[in-house]
């Protein structure tokens, strides 16, 4: 997940703290995620976030969408994004609300990035060694990179774990282009 913009970051931060007032982490959650998915599509976005577009029509959109099928707190926030131009921020701001909910949970972040598919007994058992290392619950989550020719890389908080054949090919070269200086 790259970082989040300040402002994505704001907005995660406040909604955290108005469902922890309402005791809403759920809801919140879900909703977020729902408004997520839709504001990823790039042409939801490039709508949502067209100056050219009233901001009338664009609140009656985010309306139609979403009204009954999420949270009124994350309606409002959709609503609050769409009018300020910023609505291709909410897959960022449903991120960040994720890893707060993580650290409140007491879960830490692991992103384990293949070049193939991992079977459900090679996922569970990365999870079983990563909550060994860090000591607390593990969110897990999987991609692919086909770049990395084999092995895989675990990125745990800000910590890099590069078991990958890519990863060892460029440490070869690093220690032989420094070996003929």
């Amino acid at each position: 997940m790259s970082r989040p913009t300040t402002a994505a970051r704001r907005y995660a931060e406040a909604a955290f703290e108005l469902a922890e007032r309402d005791d809403a982490f759920d809801a919140w959650a879900d909703g977020l995620g729902l408004v997520a998915g839709v504001a990823a599509d790039d042409t939801v976005s490039r709508f949502m976030d067209n100056p050219a577009i009233p901001h009338g029509d664009r609140q009656a959109a985010v309306t139609g969408l979403f009204e009954g099928r999420v949270a009124p707190g994350a309606l409002n926030l959709a609503r609050l994004l769409a009018k300020r131009g910023r609505f291709e921020t909410l897959p960022a701001v449903a991120a960040e609300f994720t890893r707060l909910l993580n650290r409140r949970n007491g879960l830490v972040e692991a992103v384990v990035t293949s070049a193939a598919p991992l079977t459900a007994a090679e996922t569970d058992a990365i999870g079983a060694r990563i909550r060994t290392m860090t000591g607390s619950g593990v969110s897990l989550r999987t991609e692919l990179d086909p770049g990395l020719i084999g092995g895989l890389t675990v990125k745990v908080g800000d910590q890099l774990l590069d078991a990958s054949v890519r990863g060892r090919l460029e440490r070869l070269r690093d220690r032989l282009v420094a070996g003929s200086r």
